[in-house]
């Protein structure tokens, strides 16, 4: 077994199997020329053996040709890329050198915008004309007004219950004195009459006295607040009856009280509601 130039163990002793480094002298045995080109004939007029190297026409014994090195498991012609034994002829582009830089002191800034114009003041608007004050209307009881009950004698009422003729009027003399008596309204509902420890009567606007008017009942009547804060009377069934402003009210009929009505009840006791 042959060595190479290269340190290569070869079987052959012409040509490196590895290397297809020349050995020895290498003998050219061509292979005889047909009279015309013929349909394999290799690259320089050499006929193509199958098993015969495609350059020179030497059969193969190893991976090199033992005539010209050539190298058996290189790619096929056309293939891309070239085989390293065949010599490149083809020169590669040189790249484009790129343009020269521009020296940093020959780099202009650009101009910076102008600055706008001050905008002009915006005329001022017209003052608008004072409107005018509307004339006062009346004004009626204030919302949330406070109502108060003023009880006293009344001496024509009382003339009036005794023309009547009661069963019991002759037995009720007027009272020689009655102070004057006021009751703040308050809540929903105030109840008028006289107090009874007995059977649990205890009305907010007690009439009991001294002096007490005998045809006052323990609850004569009832004042019931609306949502407007006005306030209505009602006599849920009382004895002797009610009167409004010298008219007699139905058992039960809610009447509406405006300032100033006078609600007459018993033989002489008159209340007088006031708002505000």
């Amino acid at each position: 077994m042959a060595t190479c130039p290269s340190g290569h163990e070869s079987a052959s002793d012409d040509y490196c199997d590895v290397c297809g480094t020349l050995i020895g002298t290498a003998v050219l045995t061509p292979v005889a020329e047909a009279p015309g080109p013929m349909p394999d004939q290799a690259p320089g007029g050499v006929r193509s053996v199958e098993g015969a190297c495609p350059r020179c026409g030497v059969p193969r014994t190893g991976q090199f040709c033992e005539s010209c090195g050539f190298d058996f498991n290189s790619p096929p012609a056309g293939a891309t890329g070239a085989h390293p034994s065949v010599p490149q002829t083809a020169t590669p582009p040189q790249a484009a050198a790129p343009p020269p830089l521009t020296a940093p002191s020959q780099i202009v800034p650009p101009a910076p915008p102008p600055a706008p114009a001050p905008a002009a003041p915006a005329p001022a608007a017209p003052a608008a004309p004072a409107a005018s004050a509307a004339p006062a209307e009346p004004a009626g009881p204030a919302s949330g007004a406070a109502w108060t009950v003023v009880a006293t004698a009344d001496r024509a009422y009382y003339d009036s219950v005794q023309d009547a003729g009661g069963p019991d009027a002759a037995a009720i003399g007027f009272p020689a004195y009655c102070p004057e008596r006021r009751f703040r309204l308050a809540g929903s509902e105030v109840h008028v009459g006289r107090r009874s420890e007995s059977r649990g009567i205890h009305p907010e606007i007690d009439l009991t006295g001294p002096p007490a008017d005998p045809g006052v009942s323990r609850l004569h009547v009832v004042l019931v607040r609306a949502p407007d804060d006005t306030w209505s009377v009602v006599d849920p069934g009382s004895a002797n009856g009610t009167l409004v402003n010298g008219d007699e009210i139905a058992a039960g009929e809610t009447v509406p009280l405006r300032d100033g009505d006078v609600i007459h009840l018993g033989a002489w006791t008159a209340l007088t509601v006031t708002s505000g």
